[in-house]
């Protein structure tokens, strides 16, 4: 069977793996859940991913993969994604669980109480702010001597790291600030095909 990936469209985890599959031409069927209705807490989806999280991924001989960047490193597996250098790619998961600790958590939370949730901004944890902005500073020393966040190509470092960056004024952070990010977010939108995130919106 076609392997299958649960996931809402709404979600930059959900988001990675998608991007993998279709850089990689791999045979991927979406199934769109809603992270917000309660889709992902039903018995049937339980049965699926007992954690109740999306995304999830049902592989082409029925075994599930949860954890977006799991399922990215399974997808990418001997692919030009991970690099081949030992060093390279330990750097890869250095930002790949710089990612889901540091970045995630203050960006992608402001985001989704921002724009989906509408909370207020004065309702807010501040500290969300001031962690994101560390976050998108740490980017910003990296990539301004960089095309890339590890070594000189594409990697699923930077798939990680795109999903929430490129939405970050969604959740009220000022990308002009930090412009090595900017020119970064367009060049990996470029290799993933994905229309500019500002004109999407």
């Amino acid at each position: 069977m076609m392997m299958r990936l649960y996931g809402s469209s709404q979600s930059g985890n959900c988001l990675k793996p998608k991007w993998v599959a279709a850089l990689l031409g791999l045979d991927l069927e979406w199934v769109e859940v809603s992270a917000f209705d309660g889709s992902t807490r039903t018995p049937e989806f339980l049965a699926i991913n007992p954690a109740g999280q999306v995304p999830v991924v049902v592989l082409s001989d029925g075994r599930t993969l949860s954890q977006s960047n799991a399922i990215m490193l399974h997808l990418a597996e001997e692919s030009r994604l991970i690099p081949s250098d030992a060093y390279n790619r330990a750097k890869m998961f250095e930002w790949l669980f710089w990612e889901q600790y540091s970045h995630e958590p203050a960006i992608a939370v402001r985001i989704a109480r921002m724009h989906y949730l509408k909370i207020p901004e004065a309702e807010l944890d501040p500290a969300l702010l001031t962690k994101g902005e560390a976050a998108l500073a740490r980017m910003e020393l990296r990539l301004k001597g960089a095309a890339y966040l590890v070594g000189d190509a594409l990697s699923l470092a930077d798939i990680a790291l795109i999903a929430y960056t490129r939405n970050a004024p969604k959740g009220g952070f000022e990308l002009a600030r930090y412009p090595a990010v900017g020119a970064w977010i367009a060049r990996v939108e470029r290799d993933l095909g994905l229309v500019n995130a500002s004109e999407a919106s």
